[in-house]
């Protein structure tokens, strides 16, 4: 470990895989570190710990995680090197057999993580040493939206999914609580916050007298956050009371509902809770309440026994719904699911054919949807600044750039959509 003089603050770096769930969780690290003294800072800069919040969700995030503690471990030779996250969780000693990492600590300790790191270190990393007062983390070091989880675990174990078995089963966050969070994070200077959790749906199943869309409209009477954003929500939990909370401006309209298949025979195979059907109405509910709002979702290519009619009919829903995005994966068989015992008779290739369709779709129906934005003018919220343009996101989901003399950092402007540039759109501050 590298020796530390006394008048230096610990630093700490968090990478962050995964869901918003995990950056909900590395925002939580974050702050801990830094009431413990540590100052956190970027991937790339020096450090004395390193933190890999890990995702398990396919082989390739576990491959990500392994690859992301030896690239930690080449550029910071001294640091004390932590994975957490799911994959810590679901296999640790898998990771503690790797040189590269010191201590690994599951999704169940994260909330001791920091008082293992100084256990661990000992001497030559102390927290607080030189009576500092504690910094606040800047917007700016961690983005300018925070991630604040209202709910964990989930309870529906459909046949894929690894999450129920290292996020454990769902348990609700007190509403107190949660505004205590968000307006923690407005103090902070923070302009917006995304809502996150396994299962947002069943909030307020184990508490009294509260669901989802009570939580919303709490926290819109009582928190001055500038933007609020949910992250995921199911199909069948879209009802018009739920819709309603939107005419509050302050709710970005975007909605990610998960499709995984089309095909209501590979649905029920997968234990989702809803058909084709009732996703199609989800959608309409939304846009014949929210016209502009972006749907996104989640596609599976290749689950087991996937035919090539039950894969056209997934393709034939996307296409007919026009996603503003979609996130697409070849069936990865985890161990520890339902799924993974089922007879995996897609062949790789056959998956690839698949996933490629499903991009290719992808990216033309979210060329299609930024198109429609064009002389239109929504809300920014700008993030960065790169290679001389400001880059931040609209209410409704969509990436923009543009020019600006002005300091644009963490605010918030109307801004006019003027062109289109691949993945983004070109605008121009009003």
């Amino acid at each position: 470990m590298i020796e530390i003089e006394l008048q230096t603050r610990p630093r700490v770096a968090i990478e962050t895989h995964g869901c918003k769930l995990n950056q909900a969780d590395s925002g939580g690290l974050a702050t801990e570190f830094a009431e413990a003294g540590f100052d956190v800072v970027g991937e790339d800069t020096p450090v004395d710990v390193y933190v890999v919040n890990s995702c398990t969700v396919t082989h390739v995030a576990d491959s990500k995680a392994r690859h992301a503690l030896r690239s930690a471990r080449r550029r910071h030779p001294n640091a004390t090197i932590v994975a957490t996250g799911c994959y810590a969780q679901r296999e640790p000693e898998t990771l503690r057999q790797l040189d590269e990492v010191d201590l690994v600590v599951g999704n169940t300790e994260k909330s001791t993580l920091v008082r293992h790191v100084v256990d661990w270190a000992g001497d030559e990393i102390v927290p607080c040493a030189t009576g500092d007062d504690v910094q606040a983390i800047s917007p700016t070091a961690a983005r300018t939206r925070a991630m604040v989880k209202i709910q964990e675990g989930c309870n529906q174990v459909c046949a894929y999914c690894i999450v129920p078995k290292v996020r454990g089963r769902e348990r609700s966050i007190p509403p107190d609580e949660i505004v205590g969070k968000i307006e923690e994070y407005t103090t902070r200077g923070y302009k917006e916050v995304v809502l996150t959790g396994t299962q947002l749906g069943s909030y307020g199943f184990d508490l009294e007298g509260i669901d989802l869309a009570g939580l919303i409209g709490y926290v819109l009477e009582r928190c001055s956050m500038a933007r609020l954003r949910v992250s995921s929500l199911q199909a069948h939990e879209i009802d018009e009371r739920l819709l309603a909370l939107w005419s509050d401006d302050r709710l970005a309209p975007h909605f990610h509902l998960p499709l995984q298949s089309g095909s209501d025979a590979v649905l029920k195979r997968m234990r989702r809770r809803y058909d084709s059907r009732q996703f199609l109405e989800a959608v309409d509910g939304i846009r014949q309440a929210i016209p502009d709002a972006a749907i996104t979702t989640d596609v599976i290519a290749g689950f087991p026994g996937e035919t090539e009619r039950e894969f056209e009919d997934t393709y034939r829903l996307c296409r007919e719904v026009g996603f503003a995005s979609m996130h697409v994966f070849p069936y990865s068989a985890r161990p520890g699911t339902s799924a993974a015992h089922f007879r995996d008779d897609v062949p790789p290739q056959v998956k690839s054919e698949r996933v490629g369709r499903f991009i290719e779709l992808a990216q033309e129906q979210a060329a299609r949807y930024r198109g429609r934005f064009l002389g239109t003018s929504r809300r920014v919220l700008w993030e960065s600044h790169k290679a001389g343009e400001w880059v931040g996101l609209t209410d409704n989901y969509i990436r923009v750039a543009a020019r600006s003399d002005r300091e644009l950092t963490n605010e918030i402007t109307w801004t006019r959509i003027i062109g289109l540039n691949g993945k983004s759109v070109i605008a121009q501050v009003e």
